[in-house]
């Protein structure tokens, strides 16, 4: 005899932890980039869009200070870190 197969039901995504957030913000600056380097014509566009999503993770580092573990808090500057240097180079670049 064989075992039922289970119900199809909707997929449950993981829960949303502070490092899902603010790894997602990195990836969105990061996309921009990209986007920026290879549609010159809208660089500017995708470069403003990158900007504000910088101030964004600028901003959370601001609300947080204090309250973030050790490794939510290194996580945040290294993310804020490679973000700011991956736009620097996009900004040089154009």
């Amino acid at each position: 005899m064989t075992d039922p197969k289970p119900a199809a039901g909707p997929c449950k995504a993981p829960p949303i932890t502070f490092a899902t957030f603010v790894l997602s913000l990195a990836q969105a600056v990061m996309d921009q980039v990209q986007q920026a380097e290879h549609s010159p014509e809208a660089a500017k566009d995708h470069l403003q869009l990158a900007q504000q999503s910088i101030d964004l993770l600028e901003m959370l580092q601001c609300k947080t200070q204090g309250n973030l573990d050790e490794e939510e808090s290194t996580l945040l500057s290294t993310l804020l870190y490679e973000v700011r240097m991956g736009y620097l180079a996009a900004t040089r670049a154009g």
